[in-house]
């Protein structure tokens, strides 16, 4: 049995966040957002003391890397997309 692991790293700029309280409503709505979406596992992994920076690692899990290719690109697209935040990088990694 196949199982396939798809981790992405995003790194977003957040402009209007004026303190830490501010980062944390924008963070917290998408991971919301993307949790109920795609049913991926969602945490901020990076920049936590940082107003403007936030780093969200998203892990997805699937038996067929074809559809986990097709939900991390979706991601991702989501990420770009947000209104609140700038993607200002990703990465994503196999296992």
């Amino acid at each position: 049995m196949a199982t396939t692991v798809g981790l992405i790293h995003l790194e977003f700029h957040i402009p209007q966040a004026a303190c830490l309280k501010d980062k944390r409503r924008v963070l917290k709505s998408f991971k919301d957002r993307l949790a109920h979406a795609f049913h991926v596992s969602v945490a901020e992994v990076d920049a936590m003391d940082v107003w403007r920076r936030g780093v969200l690692a998203v892990a997805v899990v699937a038996n067929d890397k074809h559809y986990l290719e097709t939900v991390v690109q979706k991601i991702v697209n989501a990420a770009a997309m947000d209104r609140e935040m700038i993607l200002a990088r990703h990465e994503v990694q196999w296992l």
